[in-house]
């Protein structure tokens, strides 16, 4: 909960923000249903001393035909600037691109969130464009820009073929 209940957290999300437990218990049943169908795949970011959950990334809207996915991420506000995204994105596109086949992943980014912007970019992730009035979160339309990275460039880049 204290990843999703935070409104500096979900504040660029395009969700609302977890008010109890209800929330995250209705969000657990929601993943559950879309992880059924075979469209997701939700993966909790922990830290291993503690044990705890510390953030979320996702694969939905799997397009088999394409080989092709979209991701999401969230991290816990204590933990923000410590690169433990970035450490489980790497592990995550390592998996995606390697044993799941998968061709190219696209993420969508709020044009205010520079910090996620920017972990995209070191990770390989090119800016596609933008696009206008994409989400509407907590009642106002936002603009996003798309990122896009493809399998052969993950697997070009320094290091990446043995995470995959």
């Amino acid at each position: 909960m204290e990843v999703n209940s935070d409104p500096e957290v979900t504040a660029l999300l395009p969700y609302a923000t977890w008010r109890s437990r209800a929330d995250a218990d209705a969000w657990l049943q929601r993943m559950r249903g879309i992880e059924a169908t075979g469209l997701a795949l939700q993966f909790v970011v922990v830290l291993k001393p503690a044990g705890r959950a510390i953030g979320t990334c996702l694969l939905f809207r799997f397009e088999e035909g394409s080989a092709r996915a979209e991701l999401g991420y969230a991290l816990g506000r204590a933990h923000w600037g410590r690169g433990f995204m970035h450490e489980a994105l790497v592990a995550l596109l390592g998996s995606a691109f390697g044993a799941m086949g998968l061709r190219r992943i696209d993420a969508e980014v709020d044009t205010a969130n520079g910090a996620s912007a920017r972990l995209l970019r070191r990770l390989g992730f090119t800016k596609e464009g933008l696009l206008r009035q994409r989400w509407v979160t907590k009642g106002t339309a936002k603009d996003v820009e798309l990122y896009a990275l493809l399998r052969n460039e993950w697997l070009a880049r320094d290091g990446a073929s043995s995470a995959a």
